[in-house]
């Protein structure tokens, strides 16, 4: 019932930037049907089903944003906006990490350059 709940507030939030970018409008009996289309044609059954199987032939146990848009690849739109949303979402993490990193080479009282310095030392002693 969640994911079916999901997937009407998404489908209303694109149902709504499409409303916005051609002026047009959509009543809430048409976001329902295309809600409820796009919920029966990616019933969680055969999506499921499907990531089961593309991990089991990469001899994987876990669903890649890979996976997924091989699903999606049918729709040159859902697959253009699934990548799309991947790469922001990649950006952030990466974003954050960076962040992360800097917040805790200045707790320690070296910049980030001086931390990867002192990293590289280290290594190469151990090496020796």
């Amino acid at each position: 019932q969640r994911l079916k709940a999901a997937v009407h507030y998404t489908v209303g939030c694109l149902c709504q930037e499409v409303a916005e970018d051609k002026d047009v409008q959509f009543s809430k009996q048409t976001i329902a049907a295309i809600s409820e289309i796009t919920f029966r044609q990616c019933g969680t059954e055969v999506c499921i089903e499907y990531f089961f199987i593309l991990c089991r032939h990469a001899k994987r146990s876990t669903v890649t944003t890979e996976d997924v848009k091989l699903l999606a690849r049918r729709s040159n739109s859902l697959l253009k906006y699934i990548t799309q949303k991947s790469e922001e979402i990649t950006s952030s993490n990466m974003k954050q990490k960076e962040k992360k990193k800097k917040s805790s080479a200045s707790k320690e009282g070296r910049t980030y350059g001086e931390q990867e310095e002192a990293v590289t030392e280290n290594e190469d002693s151990n090496m020796a």
